[in-house]
């Protein structure tokens, strides 16, 4: 996974959701894109080597290669955003193959001996910023009770509740294999007969769920785009089908956009949120 702000050297405006995607020349000239955009879940379907995932990646690679992210133009790729006229965009991407990690250097002198893979390097970076929400979850609540307001109290719970759904929802995923959240650490780490656990020592299927879930907690309710290229690889079928339901109830505001082969992935009533490639190439 990996995560990028554009920023604006004075006032920032950031985009809410991306309206169309259109891509010139794909695949050396052959394909021209021009994909219409759900603010809320979009999912782009076809056999294999059709071109979804190049697709995904055109745009993140765009993206990550603009120092400002440009309406007009961005080598190749054009952006139609709500609302008009904003030049900046939230987004995440997250990739589910669990690689062994190849680290740098720098890597090297601040990795855990335990960070052996991709998804454990996610997972990583994900515990910093986690500690990061939480701390400024910490001020905004400490804010509303010193406010002196009537509804202190019901506001200060209505700022910790994204958290505890979060920890409600991780808990009822891993019930099974009797793993819970231990809730009196500010870090990610889990109990199971007695033993504590770092997330490390996951499957790679709920370490793929945990990444994905707690990307979504800490964009804190902002708008912001996530784009995930097949998710359904290493999880259960169950979650396959939980797993669009429960990003949106984790943060409303967010706008997905995934591919997939799988059909449980849109099967709680996502079929009409599917696009094939044929559909969109010109």
């Amino acid at each position: 996974m990996r995560k990028k702000f554009l920023k604006k050297k004075t006032m920032q405006k950031y985009a809410d959701y991306i309206e169309q995607i259109e891509i010139d020349s794909l695949w050396s000239g052959k394909k021209h894109i021009v994909w219409d955009l759900d603010p809320k879940v979009n999912v782009l379907s076809g056999i294999n080597g059709v071109g979804k995932s190049t697709i995904l990646n055109k745009v993140v690679r765009g993206l990550a290669n603009v120092d400002e992210f440009s309406n007009p133009m961005m080598k190749g790729v054009r952006l139609k955003v709500y609302p008009e006229g904003a030049k900046w965009i939230r987004y995440d991407v997250i990739r589910s193959f669990d690689r062994p990690l190849v680290s740098s250097d720098s890597m090297s002198k601040v990795l855990d001996a335990a960070v052996m893979t991709e998804l454990d390097w996610q997972l990583y970076q994900l515990q910093r910023k986690y500690l990061d929400y939480q701390v400024n979850m910490g001020n905004r609540i400490i804010e509303a009770l010193q406010s002196g307001e009537p509804d202190a109290a019901e506001r200060a719970q209505q700022i910790s509740e994204p958290k505890k759904k979060f920890q409600d929802m991780v808990d009822r995923l891993f019930a099974e294999t009797g793993k819970k959240l231990i809730r009196t650490k500010n870090e990610i780490l889990f109990s199971q007969i007695g033993e504590e656990l770092t997330p490390y020592k996951l499957s790679s299927g709920e370490k793929q769920m945990l990444a994905i879930l707690l990307t979504v907690l800490t964009e804190d309710n902002q708008h912001y785009v996530l784009f995930m290229d097949e998710p359904e690889v290493s999880l259960h079928i169950d979650w396959q089908q939980k797993l669009i339901e429960m990003i949106l109830e984790l943060n409303p505001n967010v706008q997905i956009i995934l591919t997939t082969h799988s059909p449980a992935v849109i099967m709680n009533g996502w079929m009409d949120k599917v696009t094939e490639v044929s559909d969109i190439t010109v």
